[in-house]
């Protein structure tokens, strides 16, 4: 038998593995999947309209009921070829026995770009962080907004341990 039919012998022996996908795995896969909303034109945007589509694509982060925040419109910053419209959610989980545990702030600018014609462009910054996020290009996890109240809880230890010491 001529060499090249015994390798193709043996490689068709090897078991080929294909990918299987549970329903399980497709959820993880739909789960992690960017998600966005269609936002509106530039020459439509209003600061009300600004907020009112900053709260629909935060519910798109698929945050727990146990997450409760506050959008605030901050201002506007002008330059000379760009206008910003700053907005700022301010995130907790009261409960009965602590109403306020602590706080974590998303900032949000919405840009509006030319051709007035294409949707504004939304970027956003997680508190004490300086990766800028661009709406629908990264995928929100909670845990930021909870390791933020983490690190202000176990900041403020601290400062109370460090002025009980020095008393």
């Amino acid at each position: 038998t001529h060499p090249n039919t015994e390798l193709t012998k043996e490689i068709l022996k090897i078991p080929v593995l294909t990918p299987q996908i549970t329903m399980k795995n497709q959820d993880v896969i739909e789960s992690t999947a960017f998600r966005n909303i269609d936002w509106i034109t530039s020459k439509d945007f209003e600061i009300e309209t600004g907020q009112r589509q900053i709260h629909e694509y935060i519910k798109t982060w698929g945050l727990s009921s146990a997450w409760h925040y506050i959008l605030d419109y901050l201002g506007v910053t002008k330059e000379e070829f760009v206008t910003f419209y700053h907005y700022r959610a301010s995130f907790s989980t009261p409960t009965a026995q602590s109403p306020i545990v602590g706080t974590a702030s998303v900032y949000f600018a919405v840009n509006k770009v030319n051709p007035e014609t294409l949707p504004v462009d939304v970027h956003y910054v997680i508190e004490s962080n300086r990766l800028i996020n661009r709406a629908g290009k990264v995928f929100f996890r909670e845990k930021w907004l909870t390791d933020i109240i983490e690190s202000k809880i176990l900041l403020r230890k601290k400062v109370g341990f460090i002025t009980f010491i020095k008393s």
